[in-house]
């Protein structure tokens, strides 16, 4: 890649630099070590996490080296908020927490090769410093006006909660980190989110200051939806990375329901998809906007990134199959289970009357509408068309020894649970 700066911007992966032209030479010339940030303040990265590996990971395969960063030290302060105070975790739980997100990031970029990344732990340069070395050699580098002036610490300085001096000190440490990755590995570019631009430039000055060294910073733009309404949030929280914490269906459905005003945008950011092929679905969600090609491409390719290609199959076979274009009793159970999940859900059991479970799971409104859609031919069970108003269901129609998915037409869908706690049959 030439112009890998370029490439960035296009994608609108460019929010803030330090000096675009001066980066652009670098890279040029390079290649440089970068590095970028990930602190264990839950137990999961999420998808705005995503963001930032992907444009690491867009870096080393323009033949930049990248440094993973994942902050065992930064981790036990979190940075500021602007809601309060931060509740400090246990030692032992953000390791645990650091464990487990060096997991997530390892399939993501390539651990080998010319360009090979690494991992590092800000932990094993920052607990062996004394606070007495880490106010001389550091803090004496920091004017507190220009500290003051971070917009979170100034918001937070007027709010009713103030701001502690152990979140005030955040900046100092992430400044610290970026020195001594300069100093170890010689980084010269530092990447993250727009939120966390100040404390970018916080180690790019300490640098300046202590080194006499000119370093770069980039940061890219937070992702937001076209209506307005949070990135990477659904009516059931965060959009996790951990498929123990968000399925890889429900992932997958995140982005099948991307908007067709955002997800050309993603297909951006979050696929490696050429341009070439990104401004060919663009075409179709213009001309052919029903048929969700370019919404379909996107939850693949992210699904298959983080879940591996294999979850992505299984994940549209779940699809296709709850919509009568595959056999439900060949998904496993796991993927049975988080494709009902999505699904409205009543309790039942064998031997009740399957037109009043069609009402119960709301598929239609009544019981008499149930017995209308039965004899009209629009009602199935697993796929399989009811054929009888005095049908019930049977043990054998319960998958996995579960559940049944009820269908009205094409597209109207619940599920039975004979699971479900409280029924008489537990």
């Amino acid at each position: 890649m030439s112009d890998v700066l370029a490439e960035l911007q296009w994608r609108g992966l460019v929010a803030q630099c330090t000096d675009v032209e001066a980066l652009r030479s670098a890279l040029a010339a390079g290649p440089i070590t970068l590095y970028c940030g990930f602190d264990p303040t839950a137990p999961s990265l999420h998808i705005g996490n995503l963001v930032q590996i992907l444009t690491v990971r867009r870096l080393q395969l323009a033949g930049h080296l990248p440094l993973a960063l994942v902050g065992g030290a930064t981790g036990l302060i979190g940075d500021p908020k602007m809601a309060g105070e931060r509740t400090l975790n246990a030692p032992d739980l953000v390791a645990e927490w650091v464990d487990r997100i060096r997991r997530q990031i390892e399939p993501l970029l390539d651990f080998t090769g010319p360009a090979a990344a690494r991992m590092v732990n800000n932990l094993d340069w920052t607990a062996p410093m004394s606070a007495i070395d880490f106010l001389r050699d550091v803090g004496k580098h920091y004017r507190l006006g220009t500290m003051l002036a971070k917009d979170t610490v100034a918001r937070r300085l007027n709010s009713d909660q103030g701001i502690s001096f152990t979140e005030f000190s955040y900046q100092i440490l992430q400044g610290m980190d970026y020195l001594e990755l300069h100093r170890r590995h010689g980084a010269s570019l530092q990447t993250g989110g727009n939120d966390q631009w100040g404390n970018l430039l916080s180690g790019v000055e300490l640098i300046h200051k202590s080194d006499q060294h000119a370093v770069h910073a980039l940061t890219t733009p937070l992702i937001t939806k076209a209506d307005g309404t949070k990135f990477g949030k659904t009516e059931t929280g965060t959009v996790w990375l951990d498929p123990e914490l968000t399925s890889p269906y429900a992932f997958f459905q995140f982005w099948l329901n991307a908007d067709d005003a955002d997800v050309v945008g993603h297909l951006k950011v979050f696929t490696f998809r050429t341009r070439a092929e990104i401004e060919e679905l663009a075409y179709a969600v213009s001309t052919r906007p029903a048929a969700r090609a370019a919404q379909r491409a996107l939850a693949y390719d992210v699904t298959a990134l983080v879940h591996g290609a294999a979850a992505a199959d299984k994940v549209v076979a779940a699809s296709q199959a709850l919509f009568g274009r595959g056999d439900l009793r060949e998904l496993d159970e796991s993927t049975t289970a988080a494709a009902v999940a999505e699904l409205p859900t009543a309790k039942g059991a064998p031997g009740d009357l399957l037109a009043d479970l069609l009402a119960a799971t709301g598929v239609v409104a009544s019981k008499a509408a149930a017995r209308r859609a039965i004899a009209d031919g629009g009602a199935s069970v697993n796929n399989v068309r009811i054929a009888d108003e005095a049908a019930v269901l049977a043990g054998a129609d319960l998958l996995h020894g579960r559940w049944a998915v009820l269908r009205r037409g094409k597209r109207t869908l619940a599920v039975v649970d004979a699971q479900v706690p409280g029924h008489s049959g537990d």
